[in-house]
């Protein structure tokens, strides 16, 4: 089988994120949100999770979050994983570097796997979900975030338009992101079962554009695509997109809006205990009767 496309350079999204460990906590905010709908998720689910980890963990939101909640108790051993040595520094309990395309755990050794954020990175997002699902005991479980298609679609927009404008040509500077239906695939092509996809769509209204692009560096979430633009992005370029992102996108108040879509993805490795669906022709009520109604035949199609 051929090699996934090289969408983008690890190495650099190292080099990002180890630029932005320090300062991280200051941009954190969708980082936060979205390691607190996971513990969420946890709260719902009544059992024991001996052996966890929290995979992209940066400064440790999941962990914080979790340990706020009455899900706290039911999760025992969580390792902190992350591509960037500096995310994991200065604070304790365990903790690992890890590349999410190349999973360092033993097969069948976790109960639960948690991913905010970091996923979108991986040149083959259903590669690193087959690893986590493999890392994961017989119905274990993987909760997971990922940002979606509608993510920065104004800076998007004024980035295209400012670059037509000005060199009569355009490429895109931002990477590109999975909708929801394909997040429902990725997990069915996976391996994974009861796959469920939620959408959470957050608005960050900023004074000026320009305040964005610094939030979007102090997160690490910069582009990193590995190939790369053919012509670099100069001041002129820049300042006429932040014009555009103004003409077409401020609001009455004059602020700017930023889209964040957030995919949050759960899945439970197979098991023979779990749900299954039934057979076809096994039912032993007629949909009619459970519904209370007259059963109409179709009419018959004409010769």
């Amino acid at each position: 089988m051929s090699a996934p496309p090289l969408l983008f350079d690890r190495a650099q999204l190292r080099a990002r994120l180890t630029r932005a460990a320090p300062g991280y906590g200051n941009a954190d905010f969708l980082k936060r949100r979205a390691a607190e709908d996971a513990v969420v998720r946890l709260e719902a689910i009544l059992r024991e999770f001996p052996r966890a980890v929290d995979l992209g963990a940066r400064n440790g939101a999941f962990r914080t979050a979790l340990a706020e909640s009455d899900a706290a108790g039911r999760v025992g051993l969580l390792v902190e994983a992350d591509l960037a040595p500096a995310m994991l520094a200065g604070r304790d309990g365990p903790r690992i570097v890890a590349d999410e395309e190349r999973l360092p755990f033993a097969f069948g050794s976790l109960d639960l796997v948690v991913s905010t954020l970091a996923l979108h990175w991986t040149n083959d997002v259903v590669g690193a979900l087959i690893q986590i699902r493999r890392a994961l005991k017989p119905d274990g479980l993987f909760i997971g975030s990922m940002f979606g298609g509608a993510t920065l679609t104004e800076l998007r927009a004024s980035l295209l338009s400012a670059e037509i404008e000005l060199t009569g040509g355009a490429a895109s500077r931002i990477s590109p992101f999975a909708d929801a239906y394909d997040a429902a695939g990725l997990l069915q092509r996976s391996g994974f079962a009861l796959p469920v996809v939620d959408v959470d769509r957050v608005t960050v209204r900023y004074s000026h554009p320009i305040k964005l692009l610094a939030d979007l560096r102090a997160m690490g979430e910069t582009s990193v695509l590995a190939d790369r633009h053919p012509r670099a992005l100069t001041k002129t370029l820049l300042a006429r997109a932040m014009e555009i992102y103004v003409e077409r996108f401020a609001e009455p108040d004059g602020r700017a809006p930023a889209t964040f879509e957030i995919l949050t993805l759960t899945g439970w490795t197979p098991d023979a205990s779990q749900q299954q669906p039934l057979k076809p022709g096994s039912a032993k009520m007629r949909l009619a009767d459970a519904l209370g109604v007259v059963e109409q035949p179709l009419p018959r199609g004409e010769d």
